[in-house]
């Protein structure tokens, strides 16, 4: 359960400490779900926090990239800088983006190094079940190539500091596991 004794974690005597918290994982595993509700409650603690969403980035920050591997790891270089900057600046910041390949996230993670990596992991036959954008039906329909898990690789992380199994716990478990792990990293 996630500590309820105080209702920030900024004090007089400890200063927020800046912290990127990385989600990854398939289209539709929950990635967006969890971190909205991370950030909601971080703003509840009256925490500076910014939610850096994949789906949002690419169409301003990374507008123009494609879906070649070179360009995933552009558009990873690019959302992990911003989330670089935030971070030296005492901002706890989430990020919510697939990043398919484990070399990029390890080169993101060594540059902020103020790292949490969230690894939403749900089997692809169950995001494509939810398909909450539409996206596999338009890749079962040929109208979309080089998807992440379907006809593109996904890398999982090899060791995340949390895994959130959302085919079979709830978003509040998921969102509890994450809370934890921000919070004691706050306490250090």
């Amino acid at each position: 359960m996630i500590s309820s004794a105080s209702t920030s974690i900024v004090s007089k005597t400890h200063q927020q400490l800046g912290l990127t918290v990385w989600f990854t994982g398939f289209s539709g595993a929950g990635k967006t779900t969890i971190s909205q509700q991370v950030y909601q409650q971080l703003m509840n603690r009256h925490c500076k926090v910014e939610l850096l969403d994949g789906d949002l980035v690419r169409q301003t920050l990374t507008k123009g990239l494609g879906f070649s591997q070179a360009d995933r790891e552009e558009n990873i270089r690019r959302i992990g800088f911003v989330a670089h900057l935030l971070t030296r600046n005492d901002v706890i910041v989430l990020v919510s983006a697939i990043s398919p390949y484990r070399a990029i996230r390890q080169e993101v993670r060594q540059t902020i190094g103020s790292f949490i990596e969230v690894y939403v992991n749900a089997p692809i036959e169950v995001c494509e079940q939810r398909d909450v954008k539409g996206l596999y039906q338009r890749v079962r329909a040929g109208e979309i190539t080089h998807f992440t898990g379907i006809d593109d690789p996904y890398e999982p992380p090899l060791n995340p500091e949390v895994i959130c199994y959302t085919d079979r716990e709830t978003i509040a478990q998921s969102v509890t596991k994450v809370m934890n792990a921000i919070l004691a990293r706050q306490q250090t």
